[in-house]
């Protein structure tokens, strides 16, 4: 019963991750790309749509980790705390740098959840390691 929790949360979580990242493509892309020339409206309804199914991700998520055993729960929300932690150390240390006049160049967006995602992956990995 267990396993089957599990794999029906997972394709869920496939899912919604994959609808999020459609809409966010379309948020993004949609007014370059569809509606030119560019129309407001358009760009926020997609934008709209791109936080609804972002809201049902989260739901999705919370579901995935509910169906998880306790240990690899575990290992996921300590993944996801060292994740959280570095993205706020080293966001605001930007932030911070970056008003101070010691950044020379500005940093593209996407690099914070690049790290991010890296940083997850190495902490899962560090985390199934510890407790095999």
């Amino acid at each position: 019963m267990q396993a089957q929790n599990e794999l029906k949360a997972s394709v869920g979580l496939v899912l919604w991750t994959l609808a999020w990242a459609a809409s966010l493509a379309l948020a993004k892309f949609g007014p370059r790309l569809l509606w030119d020339p560019p129309q407001q409206v358009a760009s926020w309804v997609a934008v709209a749509v791109n936080l609804a199914v972002g809201i049902g991700w989260i739901v999705a998520f919370t579901r995935f980790l509910h169906a998880l055993d306790e240990l690899q729960r575990k290992i996921m929300q300590d993944a996801l705390a060292v994740t959280l932690g570095v993205g706020w150390v080293v966001g605001f240390a930007y932030v911070v740098a970056d008003a101070v006049g010691l950044v020379a160049r500005d940093v593209n967006v996407a690099v914070l959840p690049a790290l991010m995602g890296v940083v997850f992956m190495v902490a899962f990995a560090v985390g199934k390691l510890r407790y095999r």
